[in-house]
């Protein structure tokens, strides 16, 4: 597997997500590979985040590069996972996603196993750019 990307967040997000974590009845795979990511993050003011970075609640295109087929997907917190084209922060895409800026390339592990190559092409939304800090 190809080394991790580096990856930044919100110091508004890591503090929601690690109380999201602590609430959590059944801390699996997904809350570890979670909670691996936040310990590894560089953590910054939301006023400080680039536009071009995935925080939650952003809306991404991403591009699988094999295929070429393009996904546009929203980080949401597993609560608000509904609509087609949201993904829980506890998904491996998901996981994956968070902190990721426009260029960078994630390993995108799928339920029958096979791993797919994902490159971000670019963030549509991003909550900190609009200027939108309130929603958890």
């Amino acid at each position: 597997m190809s080394s991790a990307p580096s990856i930044t967040i919100t110091r508004l997000d890591l503090q929601r997500l690690e109380q999201m974590l602590d609430d959590l009845d059944d801390f699996g795979p997904g809350a570890e590979a979670l909670q691996a990511e936040l310990d590894r993050a560089e953590v910054v003011g939301h006023d400080e985040v680039p536009a071009g970075v995935v925080t939650m609640n952003s809306r991404v295109h991403c591009r699988e590069i094999s295929s070429g087929k393009d996904y546009n997907l929203t980080l949401v917190y597993p609560h608000e996972v509904g609509p087609e084209g949201t993904v829980s922060v506890l998904a491996p895409v998901g996981t994956a996603l968070l902190g990721l800026s426009v260029g960078q390339e994630i390993d995108w592990p799928t339920p029958s196993g096979k791993v797919l190559k994902l490159s971000l092409l670019a963030v549509d939304y991003q909550p900190e750019a609009a200027g939108e800090y309130t929603r958890s």
